[in-house]
């Protein structure tokens, strides 16, 4: 009989008493597909008092994660504390130190030090695991890392945020504005009190830097995301992109170009026909394009204690079954520099929408800053006239440099009929 799996949890949340139950319930499952037991033998948490529903009976408890992190008779410290730096990354450490793996939830430590724990792990001995960190209970780690190891990826791009696939959605459904949408969201628990690293942007670029490491074999720079969130999106722009064939999300999109590698997060224009387009709500979708298998797509939920404890756990039978993949594929040392590619250089197609004074000659502005750097109109939509109130004209253009077009934008910004900074959102013909 082989002897059980020693796991110790930091960290008790949703996630963290999921993974508690879950190995409870699943445990004669889990025994049968490992070949051992999976055993948690440690905990650590803020409150030892609270009733997270679940059973610690036999459980040693320890008040500091780090302690736990360094003392524990466990064989894999499972992180779900959460934080790029702080008790988290003094976590991950301390496991390496003593020989033992870590499994993380934790995208925000990833996204600044994945490459240096990923090396830690290496010169350890052992395993650096984070399945969940990335689009929770889809299994986008071990499809890119294993699943497409024989393709040279060319493209990956989705929805990594739930909450603002979900604000997106009501919003688009309802007609209602971001703020009102938002209040919702958190009263039922989809949206942080603090919604800034969701509704910014900054939580998917973090899955972003973490996902692209993984696909391009290049080191994890968070530095290099460009990042725009989505609060400017108003019920206009959705109403307007209905209209176009179009359905706004918020991508992640990171890319293989000739000039190196783009890593972006923003809203985009999307073919309302097309696989993402059709994801609603606080759902998930990621598509992987290699070069051998062409194009996949992953759907799931992204968040909650249910789909990412389960992806925790994929990370612990691997463990158990003595699996030692490198964390982003090739060993730390063989990552490259990432070579990021200019973002003024990208090329694309663009939506751009003006509030104007409905006067003479508006429209004849508009065209001549266009016309000065270069890009080419494909469509202008002009509704009803106001002698007093601005007026909504929307542009799509064809094809161009995104620094003409952002040249073009801050002219036109200028104008004294555009009365409101010009809502500019990317076409992407996925």
């Amino acid at each position: 009989m082989n002897p059980p799996l020693k796991i110790a949890v930091a960290g008790l949340g949703t996630v963290g008493a999921g993974v508690v139950r879950l190995l409870a319930s699943q445990a004669a499952l889990l025994e049968a597909r490992c070949g051992r037991r999976l055993a948690i033998t440690a905990v650590s948490a803020r409150t030892r008092s609270k009733d997270r529903g679940i059973d610690l009976t036999g459980v040693a408890w320890f008040d500091d994660p780090v302690e736990l992190a360094k003392k524990a008779d466990a064989d894999v410290i499972v992180e779900l504390i959460g934080g790029a730096n702080g008790p988290a990354k003094a976590i991950a450490e301390a496991a390496f130190a003593r020989g033992r793996a870590l499994v993380t939830a934790n995208k925000a430590m990833l996204a600044h030090h994945g490459t240096a724990l990923a090396a830690a792990a290496e010169k350890a001995g052992t395993t650096l695991g984070y399945e969940a960190a990335v689009a929770g209970g889809i299994p986008i780690i071990k499809a890119v890392r294993e699943g497409l190891a024989g393709n040279e990826i060319q493209r990956v791009y989705g929805i990594l945020n739930g909450t603002c696939n979900y604000i997106l959605t009501v919003m688009r459904e309802s007609r209602r504005r971001f703020e009102d949408v938002l209040a919702d969201a958190q009263k039922m628990g989809y949206a942080e009190a603090d919604p800034s690293f969701d509704v910014d942007g900054i939580d998917t670029a973090h899955k972003l830097a973490v996902l692209a490491s993984l696909a391009f074999g290049t080191a994890v720079d968070f530095g290099a995301v460009s990042i725009a969130g989505i609060r400017n999106v108003s019920p206009m722009d959705l109403d307007y992109a209905d209209e176009l064939g179009f359905r706004i999300k918020l991508l992640a999109i990171g890319r293989r170009t000739a000039q190196g590698i783009e890593q972006r997060v923003h809203p985009c224009m999307i073919p309302a026909d097309t696989p993402l387009a059709r994801v609603d709500g606080v759902f998930n979708a990621v598509m992987v394009e290699g070069d051998f298998a062409g194009s996949t797509v992953y759907v799931g939920r992204g968040a909650g204690g249910g789909p990412t404890a389960s992806a925790v756990v994929s990370d612990l039978v691997d463990l158990a079954r003595g699996a030692r993949t490198p964390a982003f594929g090739v060993p730390a040392a063989k990552l490259a520099k990432l070579q990021a590619a200019p973002l003024a250089e990208h090329r694309g197609r663009y939506y751009i929408r003006l509030m104007v004074r409905d006067q003479p000659g508006v429209i004849a502005d508009v065209s001549a800053a266009l016309r000065d750097e270069r890009v080419s109109l494909e469509s202008m939509l002009q509704r009803g006239r106001s002698t007093t109130e601005a007026v909504p004209v929307v542009l799509t253009t064809h094809e161009t440099v995104e620094a003409e077009m952002l040249r073009a934008v801050d002219r036109i910004a200028r104008l004294t009929s555009v009365i409101e900074p010009p809502c500019l959102i990317r076409i992407e013909e996925l």
